[in-house]
């Protein structure tokens, strides 16, 4: 049920998809740190399965479902690191299910800025509209910032 706040009875999950595994963990392990009294599934698809560096789309998409499968999950915010990331990201929901590709979203922030945006929102337990939007407030605020 989605309250005045944006709120919903469910948490929304984000999959971080990067060419470099340690790279992610890093952003995921940031995210975390910085706000550490709120909580969302952080899911990894990032790097190749011999531990270079890389994509995979049925990695990424097989991470969106395990996200969206979990008990409340109310979406799943897909954040992609740059270039063909963004490409493996695209292909990879367009091989979710349809019940997965109605609740997953392509966010165009920035990789560290945007997740860390997006974990804060869904921590508090904002819908998946709304942990978007957030997402998508990093670059404006960060060029704001520098200037």
């Amino acid at each position: 049920m989605t309250g005045a706040a944006g709120t919903r009875g469910g948490t929304v999950g984000i999959v971080l998809v990067s060419h470099s595994r340690a790279l992610a963990e890093a952003a995921r392990d940031l995210a975390t740190g910085l706000m550490a009294s709120v909580s969302a599934p952080i899911e990894i698809a990032a790097g190749l399965a011999d531990g270079g560096l890389g994509t995979d789309a049925a990695v990424v998409a097989a991470a969106i479902e395990r996200v969206a499968a979990q008990p409340g999950n109310q979406g799943v915010l897909v954040i992609a690191d740059l270039g063909s990331a963004i490409m493996s990201a695209e292909a990879a929901l367009e091989r979710l299910s349809p019940a997965a590709a109605s609740r997953a979203r392509l966010s165009p922030a920035p990789f560290v800025e945007g997740l860390i945006g997006a974990h804060g929102a869904a921590g508090i337990g904002l819908d998946l509209e709304a942990v978007v939007a957030e997402a998508a407030k990093a670059a404006p605020a960060k060029a704001a910032q520098i200037s």
